[in-house]
């Protein structure tokens, strides 16, 4: 309790002076409740507004893939790097430390894997998000898949309610099905449509025209990596969706399965948040690359 003997009587109201206006940094989230903004403002670093995403959920349909057969030896070394992790909740009880004191956008749903036919998941309960203490939940959409579009955005649909009424942010990611367009046209009908449906954040691929993609969703867009480039193209792929309105890039291969995936990530957080050209990013990743090298050899 406050100790009453010397209570002042408040004046200093500012009088006169208008209240701020409290913009915030995350786009469309200036309406939303206490909790998810700050939510948000762990994934999107206040100062840029942008994020970069380590995403290494890949086992959960494609079991130990190149990269992440042991997350214990190659994620954990990234996840200092990292404005935010992706990933499932197996991984994350059994592999990643509470210590790290890392945002998580927790992989929420769960179905078929390469070995079937891809895409017809279910809705993970949210009680694990909350008992995780997650910072975001995502889902995948299929649209334009005729056997399981419907099933997604409905799965969307009922994450987006349990989030709100929680404080929990949803990320809908666009799934590309080998017969779906990978052009402006399609990501942007799917963007805008995770959206509609209740979608804080958008987990897109980059294409020609990106900039009307971005345009036209509400909230903030994220781009996935894709295959493994070579990294100075990955390089290039993260500097031209940041300049065309991305809010951040979420990779995984592009990372993990880099010939130094600690030079990587660091010249990916150097493109995202200090607007880093690709060529002086991919100097970067070389020197690091060779300080690294350098360090383990003195170490063995």
């Amino acid at each position: 309790m406050a100790d009453l003997d010397d209570l002042r009587e408040g004046a200093n109201f500012g009088l006169g002076v208008d209240s701020k206006k409290q913009d915030f940094h995350v786009k469309g989230a200036g309406h939303l409740t206490w909790g998810m903004k700050d939510r948000l403002s762990r994934i999107f670093n206040p100062k840029t507004g942008r994020t970069v995403m380590l995403a290494f959920d890949h086992g959960f349909i494609m079991g130990p893939t190149s990269g992440v057969e042991r997350v214990d030896l190659t994620i954990l070394p990234l996840v200092y790097y990292a404005d935010c992790l992706m990933c499932s909740r197996g991984i994350l009880q059994t592999t990643i430390p509470p210590i790290y004191n890392k945002p998580v956008c927790l992989r929420s749903d769960a179905g078929t894997t390469i070995l079937t036919e891809l895409n017809d998941n279910v809705l993970i309960d949210i009680d694990d998000a909350i008992r995780l203490n997650v910072s975001a939940m995502a889902m995948m959409l299929a649209i334009g898949d005729p056997s399981y579009e419907a099933k997604t955005i409905a799965n969307l649909f009922k994450a987006a309610d349990l989030g709100s009424r929680y404080g929990i942010p949803v990320m809908g990611v666009t799934a590309v099905g080998k017969d779906m367009a990978r052009d402006a046209r399609y990501f942007g009908l799917a963007s805008r449509v995770c959206a509609e449906n209740g979608a804080n954040i958008v987990k897109t691929y980059y294409c020609e025209g990106f900039e009307k993609v971005v345009a036209a969703c509400p909230v903030p867009i994220v781009i996935a990596g894709g295959k493994k480039l070579p990294e100075n193209e990955a390089l290039e792929l993260c500097y031209n969706a940041i300049n065309e309105g991305a809010a951040g890039v979420d990779m995984g291969r592009n990372v993990f399965q880099s010939e130094s995936p600690i030079a990587m990530i660091q010249a990916i957080q150097a493109v995202v948040h200090d607007g880093l050209k690709p060529a002086k990013a991919f100097e970067l990743f070389n020197e690091i690359k060779l300080n690294c090298g350098l360090l383990l050899k003195n170490i063995i």
